[in-house]
């Protein structure tokens, strides 16, 4: 995975025009598309055309991020990492004694590869991944002040050590060494304060970790409300930081609170994708309202969802009227209730990773019980 947050920088910068292609890497994490895309031909050269390629990928990775059970980036996303990947090896052949192309074919794999974790298709992004892990180490050979690269060997060294048993296989299978678990995030912080390039993405990254292994939550709350404001736009750190708030903390008020200026962005146009956050953040607000006994309040934002008729994010049409079907269970609304869950059930794609189908017809059961 790739990443960033340079608090000091290196002596001797390791990338070629590094701080501009790091002020490109923020107009990503402020989701600012557009102008990171117009930014990156602007770049290339002086920067190498390969260190753009890569940060081109990037850029779609940090798309797919704002609604990652869509699929209709993922042909996109391939088709830039295959030019990404073809580039960087070709100069890493070109130049094998060129450190920043090994760092950049590291690089033009790793959206991929997180990709490919999303999308469950493990034994591809094992493969991938000790790719990522050898150019990195080839790098660091070459240039010892490469910071950034610290962070995908750091990377590697954590999961290696904390991943799942079927998952070790995966690692055996393809002769990978084992991990280090403290070592691995020992490199991580190393790169994540003396980068060049890879700055506040590693602080992304690292919330994961302090949730899912150090089992740290209060750490990742605060590395997530620090890329919130530094980043305002990007309405994904705002999102994890309330499902972070519910999740770990049981802290629904607080939750409530997050949408809420999550939803007071959107509808000021403040962030990316203004539409496919407000819609976000009003069933997550609604959520909480549901859950603290106040469903009224719900039902309007889960009204206002619905006469929206949005496609995206992924099935919300569909996740507004369950919402709405528990609402009206909730106020013993049973009729009312039904007939939203009918409604979900007509709308519902058939991909269904918030599990809305069987979730809707309990409900129906459970309101033909009641009445």
């Amino acid at each position: 995975m790739l990443i960033t947050l340079a608090v000091a920088t290196p002596a001797r910068a390791a990338l070629t025009e590094g701080p501009r292609l790091a002020a490109i890497y923020d107009s990503i994490l402020h989701a600012h598309f557009d102008q990171a895309e117009s930014r990156l031909t602007q770049a290339c050269p002086p920067a190498p055309v390969e260190a753009c390629q890569a940060l081109a990928t990037v850029a779609i990775w940090w798309q797919i991020l704002l609604d990652p059970e869509s699929r209709l980036l993922d042909a996109r996303l391939e088709k830039a990492a295959a030019a990404a990947i073809a580039g960087a090896d070709a100069w890493t052949r070109r130049e094998p004694g060129r450190a920043e192309a090994w760092f950049y074919l590291a690089g033009a794999y790793a959206p991929l590869v997180q990709w490919r974790v999303l999308r469950a298709e493990r034994l591809a992004a094992a493969r991938e991944g000790k790719k990522i892990k050898e150019a990195l180490e080839r790098a660091l050979a070459l240039d010892a002040t490469l910071q950034d690269a610290h962070f995908g060997i750091g990377l590697y060294h954590y999961y290696a050590d904390v991943a799942p048993a079927a998952l070790k296989v995966v690692r055996w299978l393809l002769l990978l060494p084992g991990g280090d678990r403290v070592k691995g995030l020992r490199e991580m912080l190393q790169a994540r304060d003396r980068g060049e390039l890879l700055r506040s993405e590693a602080d992304y990254q690292l919330h994961w970790l302090y949730l899912w292994y150090e089992r740290k939550p209060e750490v990742a709350l605060a590395l997530l409300r620090g890329l919130d404001a530094r980043y305002p736009s990007n309405p994904i750190f705002l999102q994890r930081t309330a499902e972070v708030q519910h999740e770990y903390f049981h802290d629904h008020r607080g939750a409530a609170a997050t949408w809420e200026t999550l939803l007071a962005r959107a509808r000021a146009a403040q962030v990316g994708g203004a539409r496919l956050a407000e819609v976000r953040a009003r069933l997550g607000l609604a959520a909480e309202l549901i859950e603290t006994s106040l469903p009224d309040r719900a039902i309007g934002h889960l009204t206002a969802v619905i006469a929206l008729q949005p496609t995206a994010p992924y099935s919300a049409l569909a996740l507004a009227q369950l919402q709405l079907g528990e609402a009206y269970d909730r106020l013993g609304r049973r009729d009312l209730a039904s007939a939203a869950y009918q409604a979900a059930l007509a709308v519902v794609p058939e991909r269904d990773p918030a599990n809305v189908r069987a979730r809707s017809r309990a409900g129906l059961r459970n309101a033909t019980r009641a009445k």
